[in-house]
């Protein structure tokens, strides 16, 4: 027989790094894109619930909303091939690894206990077995030939964890059709790290801060900072291309 959904609560606040004033406001509809989502990994691909992102470390917030900035691995391969030549000048393109420093006056951190109600831990051995039976057919439709818990961490196929976000959705947390409050989901930035999808239409979460002003030095973000070898930089917001519509968990 095979296990059911296996259902985890976090054990302390969760942390979310969001556009101030409201870290916890849900995103508008209008920034959603052609397929009804908001290219994030748990959205819903039918464009009907929308999903807010939190981690259960401070710092993890700070990670999962900073780590779109590191360099792209392909230009550190180049880099790490040529030699750099000190007569080259500067040029108005922002600076690999650089995070501007206007970021920090445009976001905010927002604290909150999570609301009510199980969440689907999607990596846990019995919820990938669920998952390997209940969604066999979305697999071979992505070429995916078995399911594992990498699988959970990918970032592509996006639109594969997006099917687990609404099979979840759809599912009963329990016998009396009680749903799931979301996702409990690994980080794909380190093991030490969860994170935690909070599905709308559910019981709100508690807030305890809804938009904390982010300090430049923050331990929490500069630990963040160090670990993806990303700096505040002033000249950085020269060329900052618009920021992505969510967090990227």
């Amino acid at each position: 027989m095979t296990p059911g959904l296996r259902a985890a609560s976090p054990s302390g606040e969760l942390y979310r790094v969001g556009r101030r004033p409201d870290a916890w406001a849900w995103p508008d509809w209008a920034y959603a894109g052609p397929d009804g989502t908001f290219g994030n990994r748990y959205d819903d691909p039918l464009g009907e619930y929308r999903v807010l992102y939190a981690a259960g470390r401070r710092r993890g917030a700070f990670l999962e909303t900073l780590a779109r900035f590191r360099v792209d691995v392909a230009l550190v391969a180049e880099m790490e091939a040529i030699e750099g030549d000190e007569r080259d000048g500067p040029f108005p393109t922002i600076a690999p690894g650089l995070v501007p420093d206007t970021w920090t006056a445009t976001r905010c951190l927002g604290v909150a206990t999570a609301p009510p109600g199980p969440f689907a831990d999607v990596a846990h051995s019995d919820s990938l077995a669920h998952l390997r039976v209940a969604l066999a057919a979305r697999l071979v439709h992505y070429g995916l030939d078995d399911l594992d818990g990498g699988d959970v961490r990918r970032r592509t196929p996006r639109a594969f964890t997006q099917d687990v976000s609404r099979h979840v959705f759809a599912t009963p947390a329990d016998e009396l059709g009680h749903p799931f409050a979301g996702l409990r989901y690994p980080s794909r930035l380190g093991d030490e790290l969860v994170n935690w999808a909070i599905f709308e239409g559910g019981p709100p979460v508690t807030v305890v801060h809804r938009g904390q002003a982010i300090a430049a030095q923050d331990p929490a973000l500069q630990d963040a900072l160090r670990t993806l070898d990303l700096r505040l930089h002033p000249a950085a917001r020269l060329t900052l291309a618009p920021p992505a519509l969510g967090p990227g968990a």
